[in-house]
C-alpha cells in the first residue's frame, strides 16, 4: 500500500485543476498560481546531492514568487533531510500521519445522530456554510477553500465534494473529498466539527459519507493526513498509519497555502 500511495501520489501524481506537475529523476513538483498549492510532492535524494538540491529548489519557486512547501514523508531520503531544510530556510510545519483505508473494508453506512442532517454541498450557498464551519473550528478566513471546493464541484467530471452537517439550522460540521486522477486513492480534507457538537458521532458519520462518494466513484482507497486529535478516530474506523508527513514552508513565502491549511487534513476530533 506504501508503495502504491508513493507512486501514484506522490512521484508520479497527475495535476489537479488549474495546476501542473514538473517531474524529473530527483524531484516531483506542483506548480499552480498563488491561489493554489506550490511545492515539492516527491523526492529521492543522497547525501552527496541533497543540499545542492534543495538550493535549486528554492531558487527555482523563488523566481515564482508564490508560496511554496517541500511535502516530507517520514521514509523520504536521506534520513536527516528534515534537518537539511531547516538549515536551508524552511519551517517545519505540524506533524501529521498519513492514513489508509480501502474503502470496501469501510462501513459507508454511519448515519449521523439524531437531528443532525447531512448535506450534500452543489453550490455557493453549500461552500458558505462550508467556509463558516472552517473559520470558526479553525480559526482564520477560508474563502479561497471556498473558492476551489465550489470549482472542483462544477467541474467536468467532477474533482471534489463536500458535505456540511446541519444542526438547529446552523452548520456545525464540514469536509470534503478529492477525487485525483488517475489514482486508486481518493483523499478526505477538512473534517471540522464546532466544539460544543463534538462527540456525538458526527464526524463519524461525515468519513462514512464521503467514504460512500469514493466507493461509487470506484476509488479502492481513502487518504487523510490526520491531525493528533482525528488519527485514534481514524484508525477505530479501520485506516491504517502509512508514515508520517511534516509540511515544510520556505521562510520567503508569504500568505497561507492551502495544504499547510488546517482545513486540509481532518483534524478536530468526533
Amino acid at each position: 500500500m506504501l508503495a502504491e500511495f508513493d507512486g501514484q501520489m506522490r512521484r508520479h501524481s497527475l495535476a489537479a485543476p488549474g495546476a501542473g506537475i514538473e517531474a524529473d529523476a530527483r524531484i516531483t513538483r506542483v506548480v499552480s498560481d498563488r491561489l493554489g498549492w506550490n511545492g515539492v510532492i516527491w523526492s529521492d535524494l543522497s547525501d552527496r546531492d541533497a543540499d545542492a538540491t534543495i538550493a535549486v529548489e528554492v531558487e527555482r519557486f523563488a523566481a515564482r514568487g508564490h508560496p511554496w512547501e517541500w511535502k516530507y514523508h517520514s521514509y523520504d531520503r536521506p534520513t536527516d533531510l528534515p534537518d537539511r531544510l531547516r538549515a536551508a530556510g524552511f519551517i517545519a510545519g505540524e506533524v501529521e500521519a498519513v492514513l489508509v483505508a480501502e474503502v470496501s473494508e469501510l462501513r459507508i453506512d454511519t448515519a449521523p445522530p439524531s437531528g443532525v442532517e447531512l448535506m450534500p454541498v452543489r453550490d455557493q450557498a453549500g461552500t458558505d456554510a462550508l467556509v463558516q464551519v472552517h473559520d470558526e473550528v479553525f480559526g482564520g478566513s477560508y474563502h479561497a477553500v471556498g473558492k476551489a471546493v465550489l470549482a472542483g464541484i462544477v467541474s467536468d467530471p467532477p474533482s471534489t465534494a463536500a458535505v456540511v452537517a446541519i444542526a438547529e439550522t446552523r452548520p456545525v460540521a464540514a469536509g470534503r473529498v478529492e477525487f485525483p486522477e488517475g489514482t486508486d486513492f481518493a483523499t478526505i480534507e477538512g473534517g471540522g466539527t464546532l466544539a460544543e457538537w463534538r462527540g456525538r458521532g458526527i464526524f463519524r458519520s461525515l468519513v462514512a459519507y464521503r467514504a460512500a462518494l469514493a466507493s461509487r466513484r470506484g476509488y479502492r482507497y481513502l487518504q487523510v493526513d490526520a491531525s493528533s486529535e482525528s488519527r485514534p478516530i481514524l484508525l477505530r474506523l479501520g485506516f491504517v498509519e502509512l508514515c508520517k508527513t511534516i509540511p515544510f514552508r520556505h521562510e520567503t513565502s508569504s500568505g497561507q497555502s492551502m495544504r499547510t491549511d488546517p482545513a486540509k487534513r481532518t483534524g478536530t476530533p468526533d
